[in-house]
């Protein structure tokens, strides 16, 4: 049985271990990522790739809470972290109200929140309420439609120095550890070593301190798009279509269920 993980072993790993983070969304995916996973994200990435949803923004916090209880009983000795849903935190009592909703109602260590220096305000309330947060800066998905769209951050000199001033608001905000999305990797090489937490990168190169991935990108189960960022360590769709494929020419055939099969 796998050791897990706490917010001291994770802040600890720093510059001694890289992290692997890896997206669950149900109890049968999370038992057999939990193997491998350092940490287990139950990302809002659920709303496009679980939900057919061509977003994260409509995802709700009951949605939410279900499938972090699903992960939670799955992989029961796993650091596992609950996106907060677009809409949930907005404001210091309604990030609190709701991330006491998923402490009470899940199993989860932590919470996830976008935002850097304008959420500092907001992390720190909830760190000063006993609930432990990830921040998540660079490329954010929630706020795709106020920036006109999925824009790679860190091209210029005075997107490098606002990342760096986002990671330490939300180190100094009580944060634990931070997503780092969609930055250039030199950039997000500087901003991992401008704080003493774990930056944990996805589309962010390989000089910080850990890597995220969706597991239906890295299993070839999003057929979609691929992302540049997601390499495939498996080609899952066609695998599961050849299967299926498979058992419709069995059934038809009648060559399915043999007599092993039958009671």
């Amino acid at each position: 049985m796998k050791k897990k993980m706490t917010i001291t072993s994770i802040k600890k790993s720093k510059g001694n271990k890289p992290l692997v983070m890896v997206t669950a969304y149900d109890a049968l995916f999370a038992r057999l990522i939990e193997p491998s996973a350092d940490i287990i994200l139950v990302g809002d990435s659920l709303n496009m790739s679980f939900a057919g949803k061509s977003d994260t923004l409509s995802a709700t916090l009951e949605q939410m809470i279900y499938h972090t209880n699903a992960v939670c009983m799955g992989a029961e000795n796993s650091f596992v972290i609950c996106d907060m849903p677009f809409g949930t935190y907005v404001n210091k009592d309604d990030a609190l109200k709701n991330a006491i909703r998923v402490f009470q109602e899940t199993n989860a260590d932590s919470v996830k929140i976008e935002g850097g220096v304008d959420k500092a305000e907001i992390v720190k309330h909830l760190t000063s309420n006993g609930i432990a947060v990830c921040g998540h800066i660079g490329l954010l998905p929630q706020a795709f439609r106020s920036e006109g769209g999925y824009k790679i951050k860190g091209k210029t000199e005075e997107e490098k120095l606002s990342l760096i001033e986002d990671a330490k608001a939300i180190e100094k905000a009580g944060a634990f550890c931070i997503v780092i999305e969609g930055v250039k990797a030199d950039v997000a090489k500087e901003v991992a070593k401008s704080v003493d937490i774990p930056l944990i990168g996805i589309g962010a190169g390989v000089n910080v301190d850990g890597q995220v991935l969706v597991f239906s990108d890295m299993l070839g189960l999003f057929e979609e798009f691929t992302p540049k960022f997601v390499k495939k360590y498996l080609n899952g769709s066609t695998l599961v279509k050849d299967a299926i494929k498979n058992y419709k020419q069995e059934v038809e055939t009648g060559a399915f269920p043999q007599d092993i099969h039958t009671y």
